[in-house]
């Protein structure tokens, strides 16, 4: 089953339709790391990471991974953790998952430049909180209680289409 991103705003999947935002400059093929774009294709979905001090588990058929205080994502395309969770260390770039504001206390991880990771092709593709649909930095960005809702009815076979 597909989950749908057809334009800048809505995200479906089945007969559930959801408002969301995406990156400040819109969908782009050919995507590049801090190009603040949304990567259009078919991807696969990864780990289901939250914050337990802020959400219960959410129910769902994803695998789930609990955020740390030092839990992050290299964003460094010179090093070889490029896209990949780490711990964070001083001396490489990384996005924090630990964060003061509430936007990733819920994050589910979209397999964009995964598999056979390019350096500077674009890192850290999330589905995540907003309270507001302000614009990303390239993810795509729900409510909390439409999050909840999608994660009810995703399981490990999901894609995610955008285009």
């Amino acid at each position: 089953m597909l989950i749908n991103l057809r334009n800048k705003d809505t995200l479906e999947i089945d007969e559930f339709k959801f408002k969301c935002s995406i990156g400040k400059n819109g969908l782009k093929k050919k995507k590049i790391e801090g190009d603040k774009s949304t990567p259009i294709g078919l991807f696969d979905l990864g780990l289901l990471y939250y914050r337990p001090d802020r959400v219960p588990r959410p129910q769902t058929l994803i695998k789930t991974k609990i955020i740390k205080k030092d839990t992050a994502l290299c964003d460094d395309p010179s090093s070889k953790f490029y896209n990949k969770e780490i711990t964070i260390n001083k001396s490489i770039n990384y996005e924090k998952f630990y964060r003061k504001d509430c936007t990733y206390d819920i994050i589910l991880v979209v397999k964009y430049n995964y598999k056979q990771v390019v350096s500077g092709l674009g890192s850290a593709i999330f589905i995540h909180l907003t309270k507001n649909y302000k614009p990303t930095a390239g993810c795509i960005a729900l409510k909390k209680k439409d999050f909840l809702i999608l994660l009810k009815i995703l399981n490990k076979k999901n894609r995610l289409k955008i285009f």
